[in-house]
């Protein structure tokens, strides 16, 4: 059945239209796709949630119907990713409600000669944790400071929240630990994680994504140099308590060992932030001598409409890996690029940008890696070339958009709880400068060395 390919990306095209075009009501377009998509798949299990050969093999599997059921809320949600969201809006709630960030705050603003460095350098401390830690619980560990630094200065926080999550995005691809992509190329190239900074001989994934970091630095140098560069007086606030600050620390050190644990439990890192946040609200109701009432307002001010907005991306992008459209999508690009290496660097960097600006970089970067590597090894060229290729454009491509990358969907939610609902086109002014830029530093420099 052919045809339903072009039904599931006929949906997605409308429901990324909608989105786009009625920022309210987002959250209706991609719940309204996610159930069209799972009926489909009940009614056509083995068009849409085809069973895997060992289930079928299997004399007690479930009815085709109920497996595309159980598989769209089980197998394709990414319940990590959302347990990490959860857990760390929870342990961010927290932090601000300590008053640390305000304090870290003041202390940049008083170690910078001006505002502009200020934020460069908690934008430059957005990406060093996100080589360590997962995007979204990157931007939500940053975003109080962020908050904090603005209304210390009487900033509008859109843009800074923008610098948040595109500078995670950038370095989350710096290391094997740092992204899920990145991990996936690891398992599929062989690497290490030394590999990601020497390969071969050569520089490797690492160094290229610095170059990428530099020039996002400047960049949002100039873009902030608008507020003034003059220094700003403060008046430092009083802390309430470090035990939440504690708690993300905690939260970070922890990600970063569980990294390196190889296990098939693929939850451990959500459960391990969620229990983290749980324990913060614990800590707010028993220490903080809150009621229960306090608490679940606490409960109730997260960011519940993201969430629910993820659930359904991750449903429609399921459907879209499932019916084999990337796959299509990866041989096509297979006999356009020839024998031509320029080419074919080009065409997968500059497609990979532009699909990972709407679609999820993990099922694309999945489908495209065994064509990355066979196109390699018939132009007799190396294989990193085309694979960092995907990799830099996959990952940073996400920047490209408000709903490129899961971090951009949470920086999205957070500017608008503060009360600055922002435009497609408000992101498009910073999203699409800052990834051309560094991406194509990164790129040049790739080019360079590997080519």
């Amino acid at each position: 059945m052919a045809y339903m390919k072009w039904i599931i990306l006929g949906l997605a095209f409308l429901m990324y239209a909608g989105v786009i075009i009625f920022q309210n009501k987002k959250v209706w377009f991609t719940t309204g796709a996610a159930v069209i998509i799972i009926l489909l798949g009940i009614i056509f299990p083995d068009v849409i949630f085809p069973l895997p050969e060992d289930i079928m093999a299997s004399e007690s599997s479930l009815p085709s119907h109920l497996y595309a059921l159980s598989h769209s809320f089980i197998d394709i949600i990414n319940w990590n990713v959302i347990l990490i969201y959860l857990g760390s809006m929870m342990i961010a709630s927290m932090f601000l409600y300590s008053k640390v960030p305000a304090l870290i705050a003041d202390s940049i603003i008083a170690r910078c000669p001006n505002t502009g460095i200020a934020i460069v350098m908690i934008l430059a401390m957005t990406g060093i944790i996100s080589i360590f830690v997962e995007n979204v619980a990157t931007v939500l560990v940053m975003a109080p400071i962020a908050l904090a630094l603005c209304k210390k200065i009487k900033a509008n926080p859109t843009s800074f929240m923008i610098g948040l999550a595109v500078m995670s995005n950038l370095e989350g691809t710096a290391t094997l630990v740092g992204d899920p992509p990145s991990m996936i190329f690891a398992s599929y190239a062989g690497y290490n994680f030394n590999d990601f900074f020497f390969h071969g001989g050569l520089i490797s994934i690492f160094w290229f994504i610095q170059i990428g970091l530099l020039t996002g630095c400047l960049f949002f140098y100039f873009f902030f140099a608008k507020l003034g560069k003059n220094k700003i007086e403060i008046e430092k606030e009083s802390v309430i308590s470090w035990f939440p600050f504690i708690m993300l620390l905690v939260m970070i050190i922890g990600l970063a060992c569980i990294s390196f644990i190889k296990t098939t439990f693929v939850y451990l890192s959500g459960l391990f932030v969620f229990a983290l946040g749980v324990g913060c609200l614990i800590w707010y109701a028993v220490s903080q001598k809150k009621s229960a009432s306090k608490v679940w307002e606490q409960v109730k001010s997260l960011d519940w409409e993201t969430i629910f907005f993820l659930l359904g991306i991750f449903i429609v992008i399921g459907a879209i890996q499932s019916t084999g459209l990337l796959e299509d999508f990866a041989h096509f690009l297979a006999r356009v690029c020839g024998d031509s290496k320029l080419l074919a660097f080009v065409m997968i960097l500059a497609f990979s940008i532009l699909i990972s600006g709407f679609v999820d970089n993990v099922p694309y970067i999945i489908a495209m890696l065994p064509v990355a590597g066979s196109m390699a090894v018939t132009m007799n060229i190396n294989k990193e070339l085309l694979m960092f290729a995907l990799l830099i454009g996959s990952c940073l491509g996400g920047n490209l958009t408000p709903y490129g990358a899961s971090a951009n969907v949470v920086a999205m939610g957070i500017i608008k709880r503060e009360g600055y609902p922002m435009k497609f086109s408000s992101w498009l002014k910073t999203g699409v400068p800052f990834t051309i830029l560094t991406t194509l530093a990164a790129s040049l420099v790739l080019y360079f060395v590997w080519a």
